[in-house]
């Protein structure tokens, strides 16, 4: 298991020790209390490496044992060009060459819907080694979820504190199928069983309709008894920042990184997380499959109670 100190990665643990499997996870320890390693779980063992380090992953993770499966939630915590073809495609591939060495027979990767419209660096990234993956001889499921609920709950303290809530353009240019962690996690461990799921590309949501950015906000002031208030941002001012750092990118590189970022905020300004029909060339909501129980209503309701936490790390956009 990689990725596993990620909150899809811990959800995925506890997920596949639920089925009945053995755990072992690998990567680097994390520093914070969140770590998988904070402690000891029946059935999951813990093994610290490099997944960066070929030799390393042999050494410490693999060390010459038998497994039936990799299953990879790891990904880059930056997006950034270089973060993102060391983690997204080396890395992995440095796993999956340990893999077929070792004779592990199959391989689950959680990967992202919006590889289906690749323009930044994360996405080609992923893209590549989605490829490899498919013509590695393993039995491979690639996973493709839609936005995380930990990626829509930036605005929860804000709103909670008499803010508007911010959305782009007129809060319907886009919209997704949030999922949990929990229902995520549990698909991602049904594709170590489920013949329908091998070697097949998966895009998956969460229950219910296709939800817009607005109707998200709808619901979290709904949830606190309030009339909704929006704040309409331009998606014209995110052109303009990435315009500025760019060029100043030119001279100090830190801002070449602030602008890459500054591109995957437009990206999910403006794109949908959902299936992309290219014949149709538009994003189709009824072709998005839909997994699991968890709503996001009901998430928002456990962060306004303080009962849930959003670590959304490096990808926040709101605050």
């Amino acid at each position: 298991m990689l990725g596993a100190t990620g909150t899809i990665g811990r959800a995925t643990v506890r997920a596949l020790v639920r089925h009945g499997h053995e755990v072992v996870c690998f990567g680097r320890p994390r520093r914070d209390a969140r770590s998988t390693t904070a402690a000891p779980t029946a059935g999951v063992t813990v093994r610290d490496g490099d997944v960066g380090d070929p030799a390393s992953i042999a050494r410490d993770g693999f060390m010459g044992e038998r497994f039936d499966a990799v299953i990879s939630c790891m990904a880059s915590r930056t997006g950034t060009p270089r973060d993102a073809w060391a983690v997204d495609h080396q890395a992995h591939l440095h796993v999956l060459e340990a893999a077929k060495r070792a004779d592990v027979p199959q391989m689950v990767l959680l990967s992202a819907i919006c590889v289906q419209k690749p323009r930044l660096a994360f996405q080609e990234a992923k893209l590549a080694f989605e490829r490899a993956l498919m013509t590695s001889g393993l039995t491979w499921s690639i996973v493709r979820p839609t936005a995380f609920f930990k990626s829509l709950s930036g605005q929860v303290d804000r709103v909670r504190d008499g803010k508007p809530f911010l959305v782009f353009g007129d809060g319907t240019l886009t919209s997704c199928k949030p999922i949990s962690d929990d229902d995520l996690a549990e698909f991602l461990a049904g594709c170590l069983t489920d013949p329908a799921r091998h070697n097949r590309v998966l895009p998956i949501g969460g229950p219910g309709e296709a939800q817009t950015p607005r109707q998200q906000g709808e619901q979290l002031f709904a949830l606190l008894g309030r009339e909704p208030r929006f704040t309409h941002v331009p998606v014209a001012l995110l052109d303009a920042i990435i315009g500025i750092l760019s060029v100043a990118g030119r001279i100090v590189p830190l801002l070449a990184d602030k602008a890459q970022l500054a591109r995957i905020g437009r990206y999910y300004a403006t794109e949908s997380m959902l299936v992309w029909d290219d014949a149709a060339n538009r994003y189709d909501a009824a072709a998005t499959p839909s997994t699991g129980q968890d709503t996001l209503a009901e998430f928002f309701a456990k962060r306004l109670r303080g009962e849930a936490t959003d670590d959304r790390g490096e990808h926040a956009v709101f605050q």
